[in-house]
C-alpha cells in the first residue's frame, strides 16, 4: 500500500520488527507513517533479529513491546487498516506476552523431544 492510502486518525495494525500492534496514524512522513501505539497483538520475539532462534550470538537482545502511546514510524507495506474494538493496552500486552511464552514453551518441549529422538537415532546408526 502507498502512504497516500492512509489518513491521519485511521486505526491500523502495524508490524514493527517482530511485534504487531494496533495504533492510530498521527502523521504521514513520506515514505513512512507515524503510528501511536494503542494495543499489542503479538509480542516481539527475543534475541538477535538477524539470527532468529540462535542462542549463541554476541548479544541476545531483550525485546520489550512498544509502550502505550509510543510513536513509531512504519512503512506502508507493514500497515493494514483495522476495524473493531481496541483492547485495553495493559491487558493486550499481558495476553500477547503470555501467548509468546506459550509458543516458546511448546518450542522448548519440541526441542527436548527432538533431542531425545536424535540421540536414539544416532545410537541405532
Amino acid at each position: 500500500m502507498k502512504t497516500s492510502e492512509f489518513l491521519i486518525g485511521q486505526l491500523v495494525t502495524a508490524k514493527v520488527r517482530t511485534g504487531i500492534y494496533i495504533g492510530e496514524i498521527i502523521e504521514r512522513y513520506d515514505p513512512r507513517l507515524v503510528v501511536k501505539i494503542l494495543a499489542v497483538i503479538k509480542h516481539p520475539e527475543q534475541g538477535d533479529l538477524h539470527h532468529p532462534y540462535n542462542p549463541d550470538v554476541p548479544m541476545f537482545h531483550e525485546r520489550r513491546a512498544l509502550a502505550y502511546t509510543e510513536k513509531t514510524t512504519v512503512l506502508p507495506k507493514d500497515v493494514e487498516h483495522y476495524e473493531g474494538e481496541i483492547p485495553e493496552y495493559k491487558e493486550s500486552l499481558l495476553q500477547a506476552a503470555q501467548q509468546e511464552l506459550e509458543k516458546l514453551d511448546k518450542l522448548n518441549r519440541w526441542t527436548a523431544k527432538s533431542l531425545d529422538n536424535m540421540k536414539t537415532l544416532i545410537e541405532s546408526y
